[in-house]
């Protein structure tokens, strides 16, 4: 038999921890699992463990990463608003656990995130890649109206009915109805919830700069909504946004202009946890967004988890961490306006350029 290279060793190791932890998570939860045990179910040492995970939650988290599975895609997509809201409500209750699984082996397969995240830092990383998934949501929604109109909001009342939804089926199983739920989802798209979108106006919103750099990308990149490796080198807008300001990618969105396209690099100073929080909710629902609207319903959109800061590099941004906000437009290989601070991707979205490039607003 062929020797292990190093790297092949580093994997056979971290996939036997995986599959001691995902036992030990099953059998007695996130709070009562003990690292020792899983040491022991995995004949390694606490330090092995430590040396691949370096926390507990790290590699609650891993594991959770390590059960996405997408679900079977929806033929033929849902061309109408309502229907397009139940069909995603079915794809995201089918994680839902049956009346006879064990409390710890259906929060797992929830991938349930209940006293995992407790303190400052992770909850407000919580709630802000939350409004990043219901600006993902919403721009599916909007796909599926005449008028193009903004569902953001809309989203946002699926999700916290959806995410109520599991919260029951691990506090109080047997209780609730999938399908009653997916039918109100459906019913949802009939409300006018008045949603609008401002652009920013207050006083702390920034100005962008022109500057006359090169713009120097990788050569790929994973868009996290299509799946896909993409090289983002195209004409627009790229926005590094940390954990904590996810929230203003719908600045580089909404401000777009015609033919932009548009990447929001996420970055974090915390890889090993917030970086794998953000990717396990992310992932979660692009899974489900896929199945149900296709890998192009998004065109203008990349969206890449820049866990290396490779692209905040290239857009000049140097020690990226949670609280950064900053942005760069692109054209013709340069960057030609940066912006850092609040408001930064809506400055640069909409940052004068040079004559001869039109002006037309995407939306």
């Amino acid at each position: 038999m062929a020797r292990l290279t190093r790297a092949q060793q580093q994997e056979r190791t971290k996939a036997a921890v995986l599959a001691a932890a995902r036992e030990e998570f099953a059998e007695h939860g996130y709070a009562d699992a003990k690292i020792d045990r899983i040491a022991g179910r995995a004949e390694m040492t606490r330090g092995a463990v430590y040396s691949n995970f370096p926390s507990k939650r790290a590699l609650y988290l891993a594991v959770l990463l390590d059960s996405l599975r997408p679900p079977a895609p929806v033929e033929p997509p849902p061309s109408r608003l309502d229907e397009a809201m139940e069909a995603f409500a079915r794809a995201w209750l089918d994680r839902l656990p049956l009346m006879g699984d064990t409390f710890a082996g259906g929060r797992l397969q929830l991938r349930s995130l209940a006293g995992v995240f407790d303190d400052g830092p992770g909850r407000s990383a919580l709630a802000q890649v939350m409004k990043l998934e219901a600006l993902l949501l919403g721009l599916a929604l909007e796909s599926r109206v005449p008028i193009p109109a903004r569902r953001v909001r809309l989203a946002e009342l699926v999700l916290t009915l959806l995410d109520g939804a599991g919260h029951l089926a691990e506090t109080a199983p047997g209780f609730g109805d999938a399908f009653g739920m997916a039918l109100a989802c459906r019913h949802f798209a009939g409300l006018d919830l008045d949603d609008t979108w401002d652009p920013p106006h207050l006083a702390y919103a920034v100005a962008a700069h022109p500057v006359r750099e090169p713009w120097r990308p990788p050569e790929e990149a994973r868009d996290e909504i299509t799946g896909r490796t993409v090289t983002p080198d195209a004409d627009g807008v790229v926005a590094v946004l940390g954990t904590r300001r996810l929230e203003a990618a719908e600045e580089a969105v909404r401000a777009a202009r015609f033919g932009d396209r548009v990447t929001v690099a996420v970055v974090t100073a915390d890889p090993a946890e917030i970086g794998r929080l953000v990717r396990l909710r992310i992932g979660d629902l692009t899974g489900c967004l896929r199945g149900v609207f296709g890998g192009d319903t998004w065109p203008g959109l990349h969206l890449v988890l820049d866990g290396g800061a490779a692209i905040a590099t290239a857009a000049g941004i140097g020690d990226p961490d949670d609280t950064t906000e900053a942005a760069v437009r692109v054209r013709e290989g340069r960057i030609v306006a940066r912006a850092v601070g609040r408001g930064a991707a809506h400055a640069a979205a909409t940052a004068e350029l040079p004559a001869g490039r039109p002006c037309e607003e995407n939306r």
